[in-house]
């Protein structure tokens, strides 16, 4: 399923992030998910997880479905944290800042695993665990 890639604070993220608990469950609990509509949802087939991949097919994630009627159907939110970055838009336009709003993904269900923010960062940036 193409869609919207949206990400932006939650109070739970900010309160984690700020606090220092970027390494916790909770964490991992709060960001690693992809909110999405009850349709978009059912169309993927109820999956338990899903794979968000950028629009180059490059940088993929693995993250949890989180149905919301928050969401529109073609649009997904992840929280700002470090599997939205794995997968937002790179250029800033001279500002500083990645695109955060409104990067096309492909979003279809997965069987990896979630991994929390420590082993992407292992995993992607540093080359391995």
């Amino acid at each position: 399923m193409q869609a919207l890639l949206n990400s932006g604070s939650t109070i739970n993220e900010g309160r984690l992030a700020k606090g220092g608990n970027k390494y916790s469950e909770d964490y991992k609990k709060e960001c690693a998910v992809c909110w999405m509509c009850t349709e978009d949802f059912t169309s993927l087939g109820f999956p338990e997880k899903v794979s968000v991949t950028s629009r180059d097919g490059k940088h993929s994630v693995t993250v949890y479905p989180k149905v919301t009627e928050a969401m529109k159907s073609g649009q997904i939110f992840i929280p700002r944290s470090i599997w939205a970055n794995v997968v937002v838009e790179p250029d800033t336009f001279s500002t500083g800042s990645p695109r955060y709003k409104g990067a096309p993904v492909m979003v279809e269900p997965s069987d990896e695993e979630v991994l929390g923010a420590e082993e992407i960062v292992l995993k992607l940036y540093m080359g391995g665990e």
